[in-house]
């Protein structure tokens, strides 16, 4: 039988307080505890930070100094993993395998994410669904450079040498389907010159040998091209920023040496897997701000021609969804596969 009553009523309406108070209890805990120490402790232990290219590439050299002051900001190492391969597929996919927690970090050139998706049947994830973004972190232009020993000093006598010689010179990149690969495969579509694309395991045997001369071109990451400049092994031709760069401002722009349009730079950005607790999202992002926005960072980052960004998460998250459109209908009209 059931109770009936004032009582009872008054029994009902007391554990129906109790069950309500208990249930936001356990949400407010279930809450905190999904913020991932939202109380500032995070991270507790070393955290990852996966470049998805060989060490001494362009993503290699920028991505040392935001480790190193990490470290220092959070008292924990903040560890770089090389792990290259496949065009960067082989770090990013890593990356989104692993687990949701901050724990484990992808400093990565966006155009990775974004035309991996159309160079391969499978890069093994997906660019907008399989990672959190956490900030666009700096921009910087690529360079077409040539060995200093050959006889040309503009795009436009680069481009006359090449004609003259069809089939005959070759380019190197970093690997099939990196951005100077692509960058030199936009310039080629525009021009029609006839060079060929050398692949190498990273960027370090890519430009020995251009600066040997056994390749004669190739798009160079500003970080990496600049010291080479400087010491004259290589020259510099043309910037693919759409306008004039303040670290190469003696530079003119591949838009400015008659391929109207041009532009091809490089974004890095730092990811997470995606569902990563928003809280830990939003500290890495403050942490990382705070170390792009420090005056030494910025000089230094300055130095290898780059240009700090350090946005919003959802800025972030917006420039990944353009460039996944921007690269694959580039790539769908040079008609390029990695496969």
């Amino acid at each position: 039988m059931r109770a009936s009553g004032p009582k009872a009523a008054a029994r009902l309406a007391w554990t129906g307080r109790t069950l309500a108070a208990l249930a936001s209890l356990f949400l407010a805990g279930a809450a905190a505890q999904a913020a991932g120490q939202s109380d500032g402790s995070f991270p507790e232990r070393p955290v990852k930070l996966i470049v998805p290219f060989p060490p001494g590439g362009g993503t290699d050299i920028l991505a040392r100094p935001l480790a190193q002051r990490l470290s220092e900001y959070w008292s924990q190492p903040v560890v770089i993993e090389n792990r290259g391969g496949a065009g960067g597929n082989v770090g990013a996919a890593a990356t989104a395998k692993s687990a949701p927690d901050g724990y484990t970090l992808l400093f990565t050139p966006v155009i990775t994410l974004a035309a991996n998706q159309s160079l391969y049947k499978s890069a093994g994830y997906d660019a907008v669904r399989d990672f959190a973004a956490v900030t666009m972190l700096v921009s910087t232009p690529n360079i077409l450079a040539v060995p200093s020993a050959m006889p040309v000093k503009t795009v436009q006598e680069f481009l006359d040498y090449a004609r003259a010689k069809p089939g005959q010179l070759n380019f190197s990149s970093s690997g099939n389907g990196t951005p100077p690969h692509l960058a030199m495969e936009i310039l080629k579509r525009m021009t029609d010159v006839k060079i060929t694309h050398v692949p190498y395991k990273g960027t370090g045997p890519a430009v020995t040998d251009l600066i040997a001369g056994r390749v004669q071109a190739m798009m160079l990451n500003a970080p990496v091209a600049l010291p080479y400049l400087e010491s004259g092994q290589l020259r510099g031709l043309a910037t693919t920023s759409a306008k004039r760069p303040s670290s190469v401002r003696d530079l003119p722009t591949l838009d400015e040496s008659g391929l109207k349009g041009y532009e091809a730079d490089t974004w890095y950005g730092l990811f997470v897997p995606a569902g990563t607790p928003q809280a830990v999202v939003a500290k890495l992002n403050a942490d990382v701000a705070r170390a792009l926005n420090s005056p030494d960072i910025k000089k230094l980052y300055a130095g290898q021609g780059a240009e700090v960004v350090g946005d919003s998460p959802e800025s972030a998250a917006a420039r990944v969804r353009a460039d996944v459109i921007k690269w694959r209908d580039v790539i769908d009209d040079i008609g390029l596969k990695m496969d």
